[in-house]
């Protein structure tokens, strides 16, 4: 009882003074980087509970009026204790070293996204927030707290207490099902043994990585710096094909029941809350607001880059004729390993001439300093624990010294870490507060090192700078006056548009001539870019296509009936657009981690690729190293977090509203020899 007692007083202590952001990033605290026992863990969880159920407290049971000073105010602070818990466990379950680590990291994600569903479905909460005289709110408050009562609108806070309860049933078992499905994909970690003749065509430093076990043969794992290599290089066909079905069966058959429930229980939750299906329930919020509107983007988009894809598709296989004679089609482990080849036999572009210039440690140097010189920011060594030796950490000030965020990069695998790519935003920034800025990670697998182990890919370095750039969009953007408008918090069919817009900038030669460089010091030679910008259209098509087929799994699964055969679903689906057909053993949903995260919407790739494609067009026509632009775009957009609508902010930096026409301007690209 006397435990119980206190809580209401602090509680009700807090609703006349809410708590200031400082306090809430107080209770934060700091990274538990040192963390070896899944008690500390836990411990930190309980931390963040007991403070969060406390101004859930003070919300639903406060009796003074409603205002913006007080309830909004409590509102927001609690939901940003919620995010910052949200971010920094998500952190622990992907990079920390011991399953029972992650694992614990994983069950605070459950709890407090429990407590989110509960809260998003408080009536008292809600009806506190809806009794806020709307002539006591200014522009932003308003915007803010209009979303907001939208939001719980969504939630369906206006059904019955036991329609309230069934939705929140169904949260708390989707909230289990995404852990277990994120998970398994991570800790599937397969290999195949290969022979040293079956990988030919390795480049050196891929074959001095990767030495024969006394057995003569040689390890590869399905972690990306082994798969992408030897499906893009390997002149085994045999290796390929085998490595391709190991590959396409991650995560298979385990995550297949636990997909089947999430459909089930997302329909559920979309029919309890009156709406036809999961689609149209997840896309009201979204730039792109009707499942319809999405079907017409991937027919606009498709009857754009069919015609490329098929021409892309014509040309590969010309080239595949001359080592499979009488070729008909391309299969499927084939077009990965077709593409250099067609691009060195069209552009006489070879992307391993181009690997060579792209060591890790200059690539990540030289993306760092892209951004200082685009964005007139500094960016120095942040002194700070990490958890494992491999981290990097880094601190962004402004031209005036400000300091604007700080970051962490985890860029290179090891056994049971996250496997693709992602940024996570750990904790907000508070406005006036020098020590309070945000903070950010990102979760990469690249190689390590300069040019003995650690050469990319081009693509990696794409992937890398896209990366970034979410972290650039974070940090610009993550100290606003609500926390609910700060970081990346746009319409989520945005976010990816600043990220795929600062791609372009890898292919600029006075860009990477700052950084790319071989073993003995030579910078890329200009002919060599212009190759690869020659060849870089060139399957754009084709790839276009193969990413519309992934938009149709996604909104294909939160619209139809959930198959008997998940696996058949998602090849039928995908064939519908891509040239190259899965062939039956392809089991990709279920390492498909977008199914779960991005649920109906992935088409927010092909739809924040046409907005950056527009965006871009600015810098083209006054300079991609034009301070002037990039201060703009900077002022425009990334500055503004979500303080306004997306269309908004592509208008005030474009002076119009978004259109297709550089999308289809870039595709055309690949119709030219």
């Amino acid at each position: 009882m006397k435990s119980f007692v206190m809580t209401l007083a602090i509680a009700t202590t807090s609703l006349t003074a809410p708590a200031s952001a400082s306090e809430t990033r107080a209770i934060m605290g700091s990274i538990l980087t040192d963390a070896a026992d899944p008690a500390q863990i836990d411990a930190k969880c309980d931390h963040y509970m007991a403070a969060i159920e406390a101004r859930r407290a003070a919300l639903e049971q406060g009796t003074e009026p409603a205002s913006v000073e007080t309830t909004l105010v409590a509102y927001d602070q609690m939901k940003a204790l919620i995010n910052a818990g949200q971010g920094e466990f998500t952190l622990y379950q992907q990079v920390m070293a011991t399953p029972e680590l992650r694992n614990a990291g994983a069950a605070c994600q459950v709890r407090l996204s429990t407590i989110d569903s509960e809260l998003n479905l408080s009536r008292p909460i809600y009806d506190k927030l809806a009794a806020i005289p709307a002539e006591g709110a200014d522009e932003q408050a308003r915007a803010l707290l209009d979303e907001v009562l939208a939001g719980y609108q969504r939630a369906g806070v206006a059904l019955d207490d036991e329609g309230r309860a069934r939705a929140q049933a169904i949260n708390e078992e989707l909230s289990q099902i995404s852990t277990e499905f994120a998970r398994n994909i991570a800790e599937d970690q397969r290999s195949i043994t290969a022979t040293p003749e079956e990988l030919d065509g390795l480049p050196a430093d891929f074959l001095a990585a990767h030495p024969a076990g006394e057995d003569g043969l040689i390890t590869l794992t399905t972690a990306y710096p082994d798969y992408r290599p030897v499906m893009r290089y390997a002149n085994s066909d045999d290796l390929r094909r085998r490595f391709s079905e190991v590959y396409a069966q991650r995560a298979w058959p385990q995550n297949d029941p636990l997909l089947r429930r999430m459909f089930t229980l997302r329909q559920e939750l979309a029919e309890l809350l009156g709406r036809p299906n999961y689609a149209a329930l997840v896309l009201e919020d979204k730039m792109l607001d009707t499942p319809e509107k999405v079907e017409t983007l991937i027919a606009d988009m498709a009857a754009i880059a069919r015609p490329v894809a098929e021409r892309d598709y014509a040309r590969n296989l010309e080239v595949l004729q001359q080592y499979r004679p009488g070729a008909r089609e391309i299969r499927y482990w084939e077009s990965g390993w077709l593409a250099p080849k067609a691009q060195e036999y069209f552009y006489s572009y070879d992307p391993q001439e181009t690997r060579q210039y792209f060591a890790y440690d200059l690539v990540r140097d030289g993306v760092l300093k892209l951004t200082e010189d685009l964005f007139g920011v500094t960016i120095s060594h942040w002194d700070t624990p990490v958890w494992h030796e491999d981290v990097e950490t880094y601190e962004m000030a402004d031209a005036d010294g400000t300091v604007i965020g700080r970051f962490y990069f985890d860029n290179h695998p090891r056994p049971g870490k996250y496997t693709h790519a992602n940024m996570i935003p750990i904790y907000p920034g508070i406005p006036g507060e020098a020590d309070a800025v945000p903070i950010g990670a990102l979760v990469q697998n690249l190689p390590k090192g300069m040019h003995d182990t650690g050469l990319m890919e081009h693509g990696d370095v794409t992937t890398l700078l896209h990366e970034f750039g979410h972290m650039l969009h974070g940090m610009f953007g993550g100290t606003q006056h609500w926390f609910g408008q700060s970081g990346i918090s746009t319409e989520w069919d945005f976010v990816e548009a600043p990220s795929q817009m600062l791609e372009n900038w890898v292919y600029d030669y006075d860009t990477l001539a700052t950084f790319a460089r071989n073993a003995e010091g030579e910078t890329i030679p200009r002919e060599l870019v212009e190759k690869m910008n020659a060849a870089r259209y060139f399957n754009e098509g084709m790839g276009d296509m193969g990413q519309l087929g992934y938009t149709n799994v996604s909104l294909q699964f939160h619209q139809q009936p959930v198959p008997d055969d998940l696996g058949a679903a998602t090849r039928r689906w995908t064939n519908d657009y891509a040239l190259i057909p899965m062939p039956d053993y392809v089991e990709f949903q279920s390492a498909f981690g977008h199914l779960d995260g991005y649920s109906a919407i992935y088409y927010t790739y092909r739809w924040s690729k046409v907005i950056a494609d527009d965006l871009f067009t600015r810098f083209t026509a006054e300079g991609l190293r034009n301070p002037a632009t990039a201060a703009d775009y900077r002022r425009a957009v990334l500055d503004q977090g979500g303080t306004k609508p997306a269309a908004e902010l592509v208008r005030d930096f474009l002076g119009r509203d978004v259109r297709l026409d550089a999308y289809r301007e870039e595709l055309a690209k690949g119709l030219v020899d």
